[in-house]
């Protein structure tokens, strides 16, 4: 009779390309040191890989830390063990982004997700239409403060109110594309 193995957090990480060197970090404190949103982070990247290695996955997925990142690759060059932290941050978000445990102090997710839908739906992006989509789904309040922001960029002539998409065919190759990415670990 076998038994079932129990995947670990751990194992969940690592089943996700970029997520595989988490493994072989040191805790040398490098990555915290050269990230320059540490300190807005609910828990700086070494303290965050230490949750994660511990098994503290909701407190992990919970946390505004990985939407936090910049992508900078600061602490990716700095790391003495070559890790790609950037990377195990967006396995973090899509893990996060899985398990609906977004943190309530980022709206990072939202705009991941509309960005993502938007594409999906039109194979294009149109600023304008986007940001009113967020501003509906995060803070109305916030969308009047950046209107004399959007009138100037209207008067400019850098956004347009005109809604591109791409053609039907077109985006269902571009759907196509999104269902092969999901199923091999990425997220919509």
């Amino acid at each position: 009779m076998s038994e079932a193995k129990t995947t670990t957090f751990i194992d969940e990480i690592c089943a996700i390309p970029g997520g595989e060197d988490i493994k072989v970090c040191i805790q040398c404190g490098t990555c915290t040191a050269s990230c320059p949103n540490a300190d807005r982070m609910d828990y700086s990247p070494s303290h965050l890989i230490a949750m994660a290695r511990a098994g503290m996955r909701e407190e992990v997925l919970s946390a505004n830390s990985m939407w936090l990142c910049l992508s900078c690759y600061l602490c990716v060059v700095r790391c003495p063990r070559d890790i790609k932290i950037t990377r195990l941050m967006h396995v973090l978000e899509s893990l996060s982004a899985r398990a609906g445990l977004n943190s309530k102090r980022t709206t990072t997710p939202v705009m991941y997700k509309g960005f993502n839908k938007y594409i999906a739906n039109t194979g294009r992006i149109s600023e304008l239409w986007m940001m009113v989509g967020y501003y509906f789904r995060t803070s109305l309040f916030k969308a009047i403060g950046m209107l004399p922001v959007a009138l100037s960029l209207f008067t400019h002539r850098r956004v347009s109110l005109k809604l591109d998409k791409m053609s039907p065919e077109s985006i269902k190759q571009l759907q196509t594309i999104i269902a092969k990415a999901e199923s091999s670990g990425g997220d919509k």
